[in-house]
């Protein structure tokens, strides 16, 4: 076999070779933007994408979670100024303004000082590459919230030990400057068959359920979400017509807000939020929420 046989053959070895090895990318600057989402390659790569514009509720617009709001604000607050913080669980009924308030939280500790702490999403799906995103942000210099939204666990997922070990129970732990927060339907993040099964196969089947309790107790901060009142649902509704300027009567926005939620069964941020998104729709006005 000459040269020009071969050299085909090496071209084809040489482009499967790189599709086998890892892409390697240029390291993030992480002074470019305030927030990222990370992108895992696999379990021990990834990258932080930049996010220009975050979607997310001027905090004045989440009604009925003045509570929870003011607690994660000044959880967040101190983290942000160096002091120890927790970790925090918002767990709750869907729509209730989990996730948008995690985010106004992150707006409103950054506002008036740009830069000053960071926030980065990593998708449920990503959790077994947390070590490789502290590792990237252990040595950032910006005080980090690391955010997973819907975080739950199926009863096939092992990965939930790599969260636990990460929050506080490995040799590392988390970095100084890396707080935790998460969004969940669920207040133990595990399905209750998935402990249950645990239960009755388990050598010590109380030690075994423990284990998997104990991932919600990483978090010192749990934040519980529950459905409103109608007059609360009504607020939001207002509060939201008010700020885009929708004008319609109070009498005709209140009779169709509550047709509207008693045909979704639910009274949330989330279903306020689609109500004002019709109505706003059908009188051709747009909704503008980036800064």
């Amino acid at each position: 076999m000459n040269d020009q046989d071969l050299t085909p053959l090496l071209k084809r070895i040489a482009d499967a070779l790189d599709r086998l090895s890892p892409v390697q990318r240029a390291p993030t600057d992480l002074s470019v933007a305030d927030a990222y989402v990370w992108h895992a390659d696999g379990p021990d790569t990834g990258y932080l994408e930049p996010v220009s514009s975050v979607n997310r509720m001027p905090l004045g617009l989440l009604h009925g979670i003045d509570q929870q709001a003011d607690t994660l604000i000044e959880n967040t607050r101190r983290f942000a100024n160096g002091l120890p913080a927790n970790n925090a669980l918002l767990w709750g009924a869907r729509g209730t303004g989990k996730s948008s308030l995690v985010k106004a939280a992150h707006a409103e500790v950054n506002a008036g000082d740009e830069n000053s702490l960071l926030l980065v999403e990593i998708h449920r799906e990503d959790i077994q590459s947390l070590p490789a995103l502290l590792a990237t942000l252990r040595n950032s210099g910006r005080q980090t919230i690391l955010f997973c939204d819907d975080l739950s666990f199926d009863n096939s997922d092992s990965s939930y030990k790599s969260l636990k070990a990460v929050l506080e129970g490995g040799i590392e732990g988390r970095p100084d400057n890396v707080v935790f927060y998460a969004t969940s339907n669920r207040r133990h993040l595990l399905p209750r068959d998935m402990m249950e099964n645990e239960r009755s196969t388990a050598i010590n089947p109380s030690e075994s359920v423990e284990e998997k309790v104990s991932l919600s107790d990483r978090f010192g901060l749990w934040l519980g979400f529950h459905n409103v009142s109608q007059d609360t649902f009504f607020e939001m509704v207002q509060a939201y017509c008010d700020y885009f300027g929708l004008n319609i009567a109070p009498d005709q926005i209140r009779a169709e807000a509550k047709e509207w939620s008693v045909t979704r069964g639910s009274r949330s941020g989330r279903v306020a939020w689609q109500f004002v998104q019709e109505v706003a729709g059908r009188l051709g006005k747009r909704l503008d929420l980036h800064d």
